[in-house]
């Protein structure tokens, strides 16, 4: 029996989410997300206006007239929503968590899946992989895939990307969606504040290692792959308030640190700025379209500019 308190959460999620998919986003993901093909559908007479090259000609013979091959897209697609559950994604320093968000941009596009009668799936992972739930298509599922990623305990608090990907590539045979959420700061450096000072922030460390964009790129390769990178406010600054220990809830590191130093502040923006820049350089290289998201900020408009960007890539192709 689910408690009550998980089923209005996960309610409430869906009222959200199917609210944003039916005002503005069902349309533009049937756009950008194509079937695999074209299927033959029938033949019929020739119309003026109709490509001359879809003649069938054995038809055309046989009847005397022009007749035509006509073909639809094959539609149904598969999604899976491969969703980092390490320590770092319960951090949330507003109303919502890092997780919490992932769950409701998980929501959004498995909804809009539904609606176009596709199959959604669900990896959870951490350094190893904690949960696969095979694709599937219903509300009930859907419903399924958010109560998991929202309330899912994982064994593990670190992260394994290429793990990850490679059980994706091998568990995943025909070509299909995927959308990866995570934070994506696959090497956490303790860079921070060496014995109570910050070290140089350095523009050519790179934050996903080879390991992981190999991977990556191996899977974009396979099937059409998404970046959501989901971060906190307070992941690339911090508050001036003084005195305080900060956690790492992947290592398990505790760090002193004087946020009332505007020096300190200072450097630790600018090695955040130099990672996110990195960052987005890295799946540039890769060929892989990524949306940037925030706790603290309305993802409504991200995720439409998103979707409006791959529709003029696809156009201009």
């Amino acid at each position: 029996m689910i408690p009550r308190e998980i089923l209005k959460k996960i309610r409430q999620i869906e009222i959200r989410t199917n609210r944003l998919v039916s005002e503005s986003l069902s349309g533009h993901y049937h756009s950008v997300f194509k079937g695999q093909g074209m299927n033959f559908d029938e033949v019929r007479e020739y119309q003026p206006g109709d490509d001359v090259r879809s003649i069938d000609w054995n038809v055309t013979a046989r009847m005397n007239a022009p007749f035509i091959k006509k073909f639809v897209e094959e539609r149904e697609l598969t999604v899976i929503l491969a969703v980092d559950v390490s320590g770092s994604g319960l951090y949330g320093s507003g109303a919502q968590s890092k997780r919490e968000l992932a769950a409701e941009i998980a929501s959004v596009l498995a909804f809009s899946a539904i609606r176009n009668n596709d199959k959604v799936g669900l990896l959870l992972f951490s350094d190893e992989v904690e949960k696969f739930i095979p694709p599937r298509k219903g509300r009930r599922h859907v419903l399924r895939v958010i109560r998991e990623i929202l309330f899912f305990e994982p064994e593990r608090t670190g992260t394994d990307l290429p793990a990850a990907m490679r059980f994706l590539n091998r568990v995943t045979p025909h070509k299909s969606i995927v959308v990866v959420a995570s934070d994506f700061l696959e090497t956490r450096r303790p860079l921070l504040f060496g014995e109570g000072r910050v070290s140089q922030p350095n523009p050519t460390d790179e934050p996903m290692s080879r390991e992981a964009q190999t991977a990556l790129r191996q899977v974009n390769r396979r099937h059409d792959l998404v970046a959501v990178q989901i971060v906190d406010r307070f992941e690339n600054e911090l508050p001036d308030i003084g005195l305080i220990v900060l956690k790492d809830s992947e290592t398990g590191e505790v760090l002193e640190v004087d946020t009332g130093n505007a020096r300190l502040r200072g450097r630790f923006e600018e090695e955040r700025g130099l990672t996110q820049s990195s960052l987005r350089r890295q799946f540039r290289s890769m060929g892989i379209d990524a949306i940037h998201l925030r706790t603290d900020e309305e993802y409504s408009t991200a995720l439409a500019r998103f979707f409006e960007n791959r529709e003029k890539k696809i156009r201009h192709h």
